[in-house]
């Protein structure tokens, strides 16, 4: 699917941002959208957005859980947003260490350039909504509007971060990107 002329791409993370943080998730079972979450992906996909998803997935490298255990929650994961009448277009996990320093790790834009080439989209048009700071860098390094989603105004992470908008939650985030497409403004 490629977006329309008002929409864009919605770039999410994961873990803080759609289901609770659970610091390295490696039991399916334990997954649990945060409030109004899976509702906000529904009005992404009702307003025409693709929806990609990008995880870093650390974990596996440092040796904590298998890779088959990230793919086992990643599947249950896409479950429950199915199960919620909800959509997700295609989830991108980096499994490795930071010390690897591989291209698909956030904020390196790896597997954003991926689901670009796969999707047929340009990184700049995109929207990052994520709760670390690694989740604004990958938006700033693309050229795209960043959204931090944060009661405290700082990310997850403690790291500053300086991102377009800063939101409670994914609904709001569902607000403002309802409001970009209407005034036409929001491009980088």
């Amino acid at each position: 699917m490629s977006p329309g002329p008002a929409a864009r791409p919605i770039i999410l993370d994961r873990d803080g941002t759609i289901v609770v943080d659970r610091h390295y998730p490696d039991d399916p079972e334990q997954l649990c959208f945060l409030p109004g979450a899976a509702q906000a992906l529904q009005s992404f996909a009702d307003q025409g957005h693709l929806i990609l998803v990008i995880t870093n997935q650390s974990g596996v490298g440092r040796g904590r859980f298998t890779l088959e255990r990230m793919h086992e929650v990643n599947e249950r994961f896409l479950q429950m947003v199915a199960a919620a009448g909800a959509r997700v277009d295609a989830l991108y996990s980096c499994p490795h260490d930071p010390a690897a320093d591989c291209d698909c790790r956030k904020p390196k834009p790896g597997l954003v350039l991926e689901a670009a080439r796969r999707f047929g989209f340009a990184p700049s048009s995109a929207i990052v909504i994520g709760d670390k700071s690694t989740d604004v860098e990958l938006g700033r390094r693309l050229s795209a509007v960043t959204m931090l989603i944060s009661s405290t105004g700082r990310a997850t992470d403690d790291a500053w971060v300086e991102p377009d908008y800063i939101i409670r939650d994914l609904p709001a985030a569902v607000r403002i990107v309802a409001q970009l497409a209407t005034s036409g403004s929001g491009s980088k």
